[in-house]
């Protein structure tokens, strides 16, 4: 045989598989959900990241004709969680409710983080809330002005809760000192949960809790509010100051959750998931419900949720550089 004709049938073998194992790629994306959806929460059980994936998980399962399983891996600012999405196909059989802390402080926030942004790929928003300044009912801290006291008070250091270094609920810690020239300890939490029931409890002195966790203790009166962080005052709790209000300029934050697939998840396989997530936002119980508990509802279109993180990511990054901040 020449080798002419030689080079030619290996040409041809080369494109035959070629488009075998491109038929094969496409007829598996076409096949999925092939087995149940696990969503990795990177926050404690009954956390604010927990509760509002829980509630979109039963709606996509039954958009998906599979189980969609919720999986709690708490820890190290979300990133034990997103390691764990890592180690997993990019199948779109596993996904990442990520947040404010996870995909946008961490990547500026962590000299060595492990990830980065072109590891992910933005779906859709799921909720978006303000933080409250929040204390203990029985605290001596009657207002913002009461706690600024404290913080610039020689020899007096009062303590902040956290969800975990490095999250939204450590930064605006951070963010208040600087605001105030005053000082405080900061402790963290494996989570929303556990952090706002060492306020609770008493152990320590305030926090800027995500709205969607505190609201039910601030309205049992078990947590006073002392002020919100939004531009303007919520709904949810009419008299409650922003931070502006109550003396502290230039001082808004919000805080986000959004689902993530992993790069690399077939086009197809996305464009289907941030359809039927849409569509489970969208259902009026289901944004009754998130409204219900202090946020507002997602559902961004795919390219305005990752223009959206872009801009989060460049916002947390000048804060952090501004306070000199390196979390490892």
């Amino acid at each position: 045989m020449s080798s002419g004709r030689s080079v030619q049938m290996l040409l041809a073998c080369a494109s035959a598989f070629v488009l075998a194992c491109g038929s094969a790629q496409a007829q598996k994306s076409a096949d999925w959900p092939t087995r149940a959806i696990t969503i990795i929460v990177p926050g404690a059980a009954g956390g604010t990241t927990d509760n509002p994936t829980r509630l979109v998980a039963q709606p996509l399962s039954e958009l998906l004709g599979q189980s969609v399983i919720v999986d709690n891996k708490p820890g190290s600012g979300g990133i034990i969680g997103i390691q764990a999405l890592m180690r997993s196909p990019a199948d779109g059989h596993t996904l990442l409710v990520g947040n404010t802390g996870s995909n946008a402080i961490n990547y500026s926030a962590y000299k060595k983080l492990t990830y980065k942004a072109s590891d992910f790929t933005p779906l859709t928003d799921l909720i978006s809330f303000p933080s409250v300044l929040v204390v203990n009912a029985e605290s001596p801290f009657q207002t913002v002005s009461d706690l600024v006291g404290k913080m610039r008070e020689e020899g007096s250091q009062p303590s902040f809760a956290s969800a975990g270094i490095g999250q939204t609920t450590h930064l605006t810690g951070e963010l208040l000192q600087a605001r105030v020239n005053g000082s405080a300890l900061h402790v963290p939490y494996r989570g929303s949960a556990p952090a706002t029931l060492s306020l609770l409890s008493g152990e320590t002195d305030f926090m800027f809790d995500n709205l969607t966790l505190a609201l039910p203790h601030i309205q049992s009166g078990k947590l006073r509010a002392l002020a919100v962080t939004s531009a303007e005052r919520i709904a949810s709790l009419p008299d409650v100051p922003t931070m502006g209000e109550a003396g502290v300029a230039d001082f808004v934050v919000t805080g986000w959750l959004g689902f993530f697939a992993p790069s690399g998840t077939p086009a197809e396989v996305v464009d289907s998931l941030q359809d039927k997530l849409r569509t489970a936002l969208a259902m009026p119980e289901i944004s009754r419900q998130l409204t219900h508990m202090g946020g507002i509802p997602g559902g961004r279109a795919q390219q305005d949720f990752a223009s959206y993180v872009e801009a989060e990511e460049k916002m947390w990054r000048e804060i952090i550089e501004a306070q000199n901040l390196v979390l490892d």
